[in-house]
């Protein structure tokens, strides 16, 4: 039965889709057999994939107005070991299109539980808002992982999103748990980097990810070329980084849950 994983932080350019991509290839590097689930509407980890989100004819939008059964709109194999349930600009819509639709936070969770047991790990990226899209990401998940940058407004608005998440488990999702938080964007040549790291680590009673990933070019190059940075380039730290993680991930998941 697939581990759900949704990664979400309402502040934009956190590093979130680059985790969403690289985790999720980090995880199919290890033998996992992954789901990359794209419910954000630029549809920027579709293209990170390799998958030309622009011409996808079905799409996680579909899914989510019930046009089309999610097995038909999941692109198989996009990379080695990773099948990609694709966005694109038309789910935009879908928010105004559920106004009125009974039990919308759980459209995409009663999808995926259809196809949950063909895979290890289903790896969510959420839009950078606090959405209905992100409300069902987070009732399909079973944890969710925070990145965070390590920057000086780092923990502003943290404590707002996991108070929705304490509210989402609370009233839709009993099972869902903060997988942990994970600082990104790390530049080892700057004291704020690790005041970061140090003030989130008092403050926060959260898990928090041994993994830093540092600030790093090969990985912010590889999207544009439709390539995971351990494609792109495997040497990187970058690569490394999210090896780490992944290695990371899977040790904290079976200390969870005992090994399955």
């Amino acid at each position: 039965m697939g581990r759900t994983i949704a990664i979400t932080n309402q502040k934009g350019g956190v590093g979130k889709t680059t985790t969403a991509i690289n985790l999720a290839a980090a995880l199919a590097s290890l033998g996992k057999k992954i789901l990359a689930l794209d419910i954000d509407p630029q549809g920027n980890m579709t293209s990170g994939l390799g998958v030309e989100k622009n011409e996808i004819e079905k799409s996680v939008y579909d899914v989510i107005i019930g046009s089309e059964k999610i097995e038909a709109c999941i692109i198989k194999e996009a990379i080695e070991r990773i099948d990609v349930l694709p966005s694109n600009i038309n789910l935009s819509a879908a928010e105004i299109e559920l106004v009125g639709v009974e039990n919308k936070e759980y459209i995409v969770s009663q999808e995926v539980n259809k196809i949950r047991h063909d895979y290890d790990y289903i790896i969510i990226d959420c839009p950078p808002a606090l959405s209905m899209l992100t409300i069902n990401a987070m009732t399909t998940a079973d944890t969710i992982l925070v990145p965070i940058q390590c920057e000086y407004y780092a923990l502003e608005g943290l404590s707002q999103l996991i108070y929705t998440i304490e509210l989402v488990k609370d009233r839709l999702n009993s099972k869902l748990e903060i997988e942990g938080i994970l600082f990104t964007m790390y530049d080892a040549r700057t004291n704020l980097s690790l005041q970061v790291v140090e003030n989130v680590r008092e403050n926060l009673k959260q898990n928090i990810y041994d993994t830093i990933i540092p600030r790093n070019i090969r990985l912010a190059e590889a999207p544009s070329y439709g390539m995971p940075i351990n494609l792109y380039d495997p040497k990187s730290t970058g690569a490394e980084s999210y090896r780490l993680l992944a290695k990371e991930v899977i040790r904290k998941g079976e200390e969870r849950h005992g090994n399955k």
